[in-house]
């Protein structure tokens, strides 16, 4: 398969720029959900694995994406005894569109955080961990302080943990970035989400242009960690946007991309426009490939820490 470049198209139809509106929420809950396809086997299952995991981070007090985001996946991750910690609390500062995760006045910084997570991450016996966090533009940092002092607790408690850190784009803040980078993390993450075109809608405060310049600091830094980051399907874009966000990611020195189905939350959330058939994720990975990345996870469940060191070994292995 030949992949080139899809070309910039002049102008933009009257349609396409109404669609990058934001929805109002009210227009919204009119929408109702679309029934899923045939091929989505997220099957509910408890185990005994399940429950430690789920006992483990409260007792700890401590948060999830898989939970707080509504991950289609935590059934699967938590019966293999793994989880993605979610830091800087349950409440975030920003709105996006597509998101299930509280939004809101955060309640202060809980500096004891860290320390809870680390220890956890130890009960459950895990020799690599995925940690993301809300938004916290209430912070001078953005809290990338905390990302720094929870690697300290991790490597304190085992110094060949290896880490993967999904992190907000902290306003573009590069000091805060080069800070985590500094702190020791293997991979680090920070999701596109979406195609241009659709920024405004889906994902609010948020630029595709300034989550490039992001991913581009990650990979020109002198301690280059392995780069990633993720898209979502289903909320409008075309193909040839999905193919040009990839060769825009791929230029910006991104090593592993994640494509994923976009699934509604609730009515509140943004509608799926559409589902994405199983062989079109394939041909979404092969054309990856073919640009150039180190690795493709795509398919209709896959989410940015689904499995997230397997995506990463081969890559950490020559590094």
């Amino acid at each position: 398969m030949n992949i080139t470049t899809p070309k910039a198209k002049p102008d933009e139809s009257a349609a396409a720029l109404e669609q990058a509106k934001t929805l109002p929420v009210a227009e919204r809950l009119k929408i109702p959900h679309k029934r899923l396809p045939s091929w989505f086997k997220a099957r509910p299952r408890q185990t005994e694995e399940y429950s430690r995991v789920y006992s483990s981070l409260k007792a700890g007090g401590l948060h999830s994406v898989c939970q707080e985001a509504s991950c289609p996946n935590i059934w699967e991750c938590f019966n293999e005894g793994t989880a993605t910690f979610m830091i800087l609390g349950d409440t975030c500062t920003r709105g996006c569109n597509f998101c299930d995760v509280a939004t809101g006045k955060p309640d202060g910084l809980d500096r004891d955080e860290p320390r809870r997570l680390a220890e956890a991450v130890a009960r459950l016996h895990l020799k690599q961990v995925v940690i993301t966090s809300v938004a916290r533009d209430d912070l001078p940092d953005g809290g990338a302080s905390m990302f720094v002092a929870t690697m300290r607790e991790l490597r304190a408690r085992d110094p060949r943990i290896k880490v993967e850190f999904l992190i907000p784009d902290f306003k573009g803040d590069y000091e805060a970035i080069a800070s985590v980078i500094d702190s020791g993390v293997d991979v680090l993450a920070h999701n596109v989400e979406t195609v241009h075109r659709l920024h405004r809608r889906v994902r609010g405060g948020a630029k595709l242009d300034r989550s490039l310049d992001v991913l581009r600091f990650m990979s020109n830094y002198k301690r280059r960690p392995v780069v990633k980051t993720g898209i979502m399907v289903g909320l409008g874009e075309t193909k040839d946007e999905i193919i040009e966000v990839l060769h825009q990611i791929y230029a910006a020195g991104v090593d592993i991309v994640t494509i994923g189905q976009y699934l509604r939350p609730s009515l509140a959330h943004l509608p799926v426009e559409c589902f994405y058939l199983p062989q079109e994720f394939e041909e979404f990975a092969q054309i990856g490939r073919e640009i150039g990345f180190g690795h493709v996870e795509s398919g209709p469940l896959v989410r940015s820490s689904y499995k997230a060191f397997s995506q990463s070994q081969s890559i950490l292995g020559k590094t």
